[in-house]
């Protein structure tokens, strides 16, 4: 059985690098606190000392698919356990840039890590963090940036120096792009496609929409920084 609500409100952001959805997270959160609520801006992988610790790990430590995804679900446990969750039940609205649809995504298409084995390790790790024994824990909602990967390719061509996963070819990115679709189609209810191949204000309309649409934000005044 899977959760997706009890309390407080789960967001998260999710793109392949390059596609622009961390320029809009800060306003997003800045739209939820001008409405009263109280915001948990986080990150993965991080968002805890050990999971920063295994982000960095993550990010320019070679090591194959299995143990990437491994040490992914390791840093998401201790996230939610530590930040996630608590927030949750306070009534936070949490949201995150990236969660487990980046593991699917970039150790499973990306990597060709075998899908099956990630959904056991989702369950593990999302399972009894907070919640009762039996619910996992996933997004209220997930706002897809989707963008061209030759796009984002060009974006990252002038962006700071590439971590491990940044410097891979466009045909990963590519690989990755797909990942996210069939996450997408697996769970439409829960995800919200963002054209993200659109000027910031046109991508940033988008996103308000989105949350709109669901009730959970209603006058939001002016556009992404």
């Amino acid at each position: 059985m899977t959760d997706t609500r009890t309390t407080g409100l789960f967001i998260t952001f999710e793109g392949i690098d390059g596609a622009g959805k961390s320029s809009h997270i800060e306003a997003l959160a800045q739209a939820f606190q001008e409405a009263g609520r109280t915001v948990t801006l986080t990150r993965e992988p991080g968002g805890t000392p050990l999971a920063e610790k295994l982000r960095n790990l993550l990010l320019h430590d070679a090591m194959d698919p299995l143990t990437e995804a491994l040490v992914a679900f390791a840093a998401r446990r201790d996230h939610l356990v530590q930040v996630i969750e608590p927030a949750l039940a306070r009534d936070e609205v949490v949201i995150s840039d990236r969660f487990t649809d980046a593991t699917f995504a970039y150790q499973g298409a990306g990597r060709g890590f075998d899908w099956g084995k990630l959904l056991i390790l989702e369950r593990m790790a999302q399972t009894g963090c907070g919640l009762e024994a039996n619910l996992m824990r996933s997004p209220d909602l997930t706002i897809w940036f989707d963008l061209p990967a030759a796009v984002a390719a060009e974006r990252l061509a002038t962006a700071r120096v590439p971590d491990r996963f940044e410097a891979q070819p466009q045909e990963f990115f590519a690989a990755v792009a797909s990942g996210y679709a069939r996450r997408c189609e697996a769970a439409p209810q829960r995800f919200a496609r963002i054209d993200a191949h659109q000027p910031r204000q046109a991508v940033w309309q988008q996103v308000v929409e989105a949350l709109q649409a669901r009730g959970h934000l209603h006058a939001v005044r002016g556009v992404a920084a």
